[in-house]
Parts: C-alpha cells; sequence; structure tokens
C-alpha cells in the first residue's frame, strides 16, 4: 500500500541525529499521500516513536496488519 504511493520499495537517506518525525516531515513533503494513511515506523524491528531517534539502520514504514 505504501509503496504503491511511492512508486519505489525503498530508498536510501542519510541522517545525523535526526528523529523519526524530522524523517517523516521530509517523507510527507515528497510523498504527500501518505499523510493520509496509517502507519507505523520500525527500527531494527521495534516500533518506535516520533521522537525516537534514528540510527544508522533500516527503518521500515508499517501499514497496518491484522494478526499477533
Amino acid at each position: 500500500m505504501l509503496s504503491e504511493i511511492t512508486q519505489c520499495p525503498e530508498e536510501t537517506y542519510v541522517f545525523t541525529q535526526t528523529k523519526v518525525s524530522d524523517l517523516l516531515e521530509e517523507l510527507f513533503e515528497k510523498y504527500p499521500l501518505l499523510k493520509e494513511k496509517n502507519f507505523q515506523v520500525a527500527q531494527n524491528c521495534k516500533i518506535i516513536n516520533a521522537e525516537s531517534i534514528i540510527k544508522e539502520t533500516e527503518i521500515a514504514l508499517l501499514p497496518p496488519f491484522a494478526g499477533g
């Protein structure tokens, strides 16, 4: 769902001491339709919040999913 909006399965960004909120701001500017979607952000397979600092690692945008 999210990759359909962005038309790409992955992108590379370089940040230093950047919060998730800063990344989201940049993504929303580049892909305005993402603002309308509900998703969570994960770093190293753990859900993180908007105030979390991004480390040099893979960040995933996770759409809502069912199951447990």
